[in-house]
């Protein structure tokens, strides 16, 4: 019998590439089939289309990638089969390899056959159904008169009509979770994870028997990831809380559950047992005595045991999920989901005195981001505020009168805000004392609102940075609340998401959106909008890049105009390499040091670096900056020396990267030993945050120093500090010794090492900025980390902080003499 892979197999090496080479794999029935789409970022950018058929993975090469639009027929290129294995492959195959390139998935899940798909096949055309997370309903594959062509559409019934009515459905059965555990792809446990998020809609939908409905809970959304018994839980924006709820974090490691992600919500019991946001903000607001009385109700099971759950129905997600909490007991609980649907329920909820209801689709995957396949439904109208100011009180009350409340314009966009009134009620003693406190610090001269009330003596503006939901009657004809009444804070939403939160008709929610739909010009216009660092053309301005904040490429752009003139002095005219995430940063991300010969990028060049016969990107300011950005990229790094002078090192950089274990005090402390020993040595250096945990501490140096000398120093320097202070310093890479101590990374200092820019985005949530500060700023009590949406407005000196780094240049040549002598002090003193 040939071997159905004999032609996939004579293309590539495996020795070189890591693409599987694939045994032979049983047939499966029709009911079990698997189909995937795969991302190809080869000579080419096309889309890989692959179904399960008779063992194998049938493909084709799409080159403009899949449409949701019936009209859109795309070609299809039918290529070898492929292994079985192959649907779960993502990486870069190597260069010289067939395709090489980078390979992400872009959507995977079921296929059903309609009839018998061999004789479809053989006959030239396929009818099919689709169950992805992106791609869902009925299609269709013809062949063209070359065998190897076939258009690819959408059936247009399936796009028209209601999607049909499901049969009430049994619990699923009991070996149901185990079957899809054992079918979903191996996985390694992702570091973040975005929330999938809910549509506000007016009703239920009419459909009812397909979906499950469970309680709104009036608390806050925390993700938690268990990885080898350590416990983390997160925000919905992606905070690190688990401190604040230590004794819910004991709670689960208590039980024992396996490594994974669990998503839910964090809740205080009132009366009757409803939840209590006010409790729940006392409570944390008293520390660990009150964040012992927190209950924690778990809903959803993205990744379990090694596995990606995302792409398993949700009733199977939640049947595991209830599987692995067993019974009831205890603070930590399964969200159970009411026996009832639709309208009556949603009355119920609302005379019981919940906030509202969460209706989800029994069959959807788990979604990062908002579409239709999760809904809320209030009980009242309530939303998110952010405060631009306070009225001083009046009579007998203390603290503050009112709260003046405003909202973006559009979610993520800088500017003033539009004032919708005040928030004069709802307050306890304690709450307005603490909101004086947060406030007094925010004052500012002016009003943050674009309109609003005229200035006057018993007003008092702030920054628009707290974020606070009420509750509130209805709303004015001109905009404005009535009857609004505080609720609490929101510490988990940032201020500048926060817009008019409108209920929507369920035909108008948005859905899940597929890249490669087809635009209309008025669409295809705004894709096209101009940046603003000359004038540069940037296409897709609304992709999401970053989940947890729902930041877009256009704010990406905004941000790197804005800053191109203080970046300017630490990227342009060296060697870079950039980070590019064409998916954003929950999928495969990939650095890049060359320019693709077919890109006509404006502004970036490719320059010689010292070392061997290799070269990296030279990054014009602005041009350059834009075009990269047009890119994908989101993150710059630069090495330490001149374009025009590779082989001479302009800069040392030490990357303190604190192990497991240490707090940020200890990672300050060991910035200041570094900086009182380069001090010493007589070198004056400058540090900055780096993103992320650690800092970046920056020397520049005058002279011709090579990079062999300019290594030799730093290492010295890293193995001394290691060799003086052993219970602080490690100056030897590998987690295992790190644990407790700061990695002193001096091996960014060799040709073609790289370290993060100034004024760099990092590629993690929230997309924080790699900052130049003052040294005395490290006396905060908390690490600053500022998101490319906070910045520019908290650091409007720029590159003040580094004043004086042109002045500062030293030779290394006094300063290697006193390191030898040092060494040898401390040799005779050992």
């Amino acid at each position: 019998m040939a071997d159905p892979l004999q032609r996939y197999r004579a293309k590539r090496d495996f020795r070189i590439t890591r693409e599987p080479e694939g045994g032979r794999a049983a047939a499966r029935g029709a009911g079990s089939l698997a189909f995937v789409v795969q991302e190809h970022h080869a000579r080419r950018l096309h889309w890989d289309f692959r179904l399960e058929l008779d063992g194998t993975l049938k493909s084709w090469a799409v080159p403009r990638g899949i449409s949701d639009d019936p009209a859109d027929r795309r070609l299809a290129v039918q290529v070898e089969d492929h292994p079985l294995s192959y649907g779960s492959f993502e990486g870069r195959i190597p260069a010289g390899q067939y395709g090489a390139g980078t390979v992400e998935i872009w959507d995977r899940g079921e296929w059903q056959p309609e009839g018998d798909p061999r004789r479809g096949l053989a006959r030239g055309k396929l009818h099919f159904e689709l169950r992805g997370r992106r791609l869902r309903g009925h299609w269709t594959l013809v062949r063209t008169r070359d065998p190897s062509q076939w258009l690819l559409f959408k059936s247009k019934a399936s796009a028209d009509a209601p999607a049909p009515a499901h049969e009430a459905r049994a619990a699923p059965a009991p070996d149901a979770p185990g079957r899809a555990l054992k079918n979903a792809p191996r996985a390694e446990l992702p570091d973040t994870l975005a929330p999938q998020l809910a549509t506000l809609v007016k009703s239920p939908p009419a459909d009812e028997s397909n979906w499950l409905y469970e309680a709104k809970f009036d608390g806050y959304r925390i993700l938690t990831r268990i990885e080898r018994k350590q416990v983390r839980m997160f925000s919905r924006n992606g905070l690190d809380w688990t401190e604040r709820f230590a004794a819910l974090a004991r709670s689960l490691a208590a039980l024992r559950l396996p490594d994974g992600w669990y998503d839910g919500e964090v809740v205080m019991p009132g009366k009757q047992g409803l939840p209590d946001f006010a409790g729940l903000q006392a409570a944390l607001a008293n520390g660990a005595r009150g964040a012992d009385a927190l209950h924690y109700y778990l809903f959803d099971l993205p990744f379990c045991e090694g596995k990606d759950l995302r792409g398993v129905p949700l009733e199977l997600r939640r049947a595991k999920l209830r599987e692995l909490l067993g019974e009831e007991g205890g603070v930590v609980h399964f969200s159970s989901a009411f026996e009832q649907t639709g309208r009556d329920l949603h009355a119920a909820a609302c005379k019981l005195g919940l906030e509202g209801l969460i209706a989800k689709r029994r069959d959807a995957p788990y979604a990062s981001g908002r579409n239709t396949d999760w809904l809320k439904l209030k009980c009242r109208l309530s939303q998110e505020f952010v405060v631009g100011g306070y009225t001083h009180p009046k009579g007998s009350r203390a603290d503050l009168g009112a709260l003046l409340l405003g909202v973006q314009a559009a979610p993520g966009k800088a500017g003033p805000l539009r004032y919708v009134g005040n928030v004069g009620s709802g307050f306890s003693a304690s709450q307005l004392a603490m909101l004086r406190k947060r406030l007094e610090p925010l004052q500012r001269e002016s009003s943050p609102f674009a309109d609003g009330p005229k200035p006057v003596r018993t007003i008092a503006w702030v920054e628009p940075r707290l974020v606070i939901e009420a509750d509130f009657a209805s709303w004015t004809a001109d905009g404005h609340l009535r009857q609004a009444s505080f609720r609490g804070l929101r510490e988990d939403k940032p201020a500048r998401q926060i817009t008019i939160e409108t209920a929507r008709e369920l035909g108008d929610a948005p859905a899940a959106k597929k890249p490669a739909a087809k635009a209309s010009a008025k669409s295809a216009a705004a894709n096209a909008t101009a940046s603003q660092a000359g004038g540069y053309k940037l296409t897709h301005p609304e992709r999401v890049v970053d989940a947890h904040s729902g930041a877009t490429k256009a704010e990406v752009a905004e941000y790197y105009a804005r800053v191109a003139e203080w970046i300017a002095p630490h990227l342009a005219q060296r060697p870079a390499a950039v980070l590019r995430a064409p998916s954003g940063i929950g999928a495969k991300m990939f650095f890049q040091k060359h320019k693709p010969a077919q890109m006509g990028l404006d502004g970036v060049d490719e320059v010689a670096i010292e070392g061997d016969d290799d070269s990296m990107l030279g990054i014009a300011v602005p041009q350059g900056l834009m075009a990269c950005v047009q890119w994908n990229v989101l993150e710059f790094h630069t090495v330490g020396a001149w374009s025009r002078s590779p082989g001479v090192v302009e800069r040392l950089s030490f990357d303190l990267d604190p192990g497991e274990g240490v707090q940020w005090p200890r990672v300050v402390e060991a910035a200041k030993l570094l900086r009182t020993m380069l001090l010493e040595l007589g070198l004056e250096p400058f540090v900055k945050t780096s993103g992320g945990k650690g800092l970046h501490v920056v020397v520049p140096l005058a002279g011709r120093c090579g990079w062999e000398r300019g290594k030799a120093f730093c290492k010295a320097v890293a193995e001394h500090l290691a060799r003086t202070l052993p219970e602080r310093f490690v100056a030897i890479a590998g987690p295992r010794r790190r644990v407790g101590r700061v990695f002193v990374d001096y091996l960014r200092n060799q040709p073609g090492a790289t370290t993060a820019c100034a004024w760099s985005v990092r590629a993690r949530p929230g997309l924080p900025v790699s900052l130049p500060i003052e040294w005395e700023e490290l006396d905060a009590a908390a690490p600053l980390r500022l998101t490319l949406r906070e910045a520019i407005d908290a650091r409007p000196q720029g590159n003040a902080p580094w004043a004086g780094y042109e002045d500062a240049r030293r030779t290394l040549r006094d300063a290697e003499r006193a390191l030898l002598r040092a060494g040898r002090t401390g040799a005779r003193d050992g």
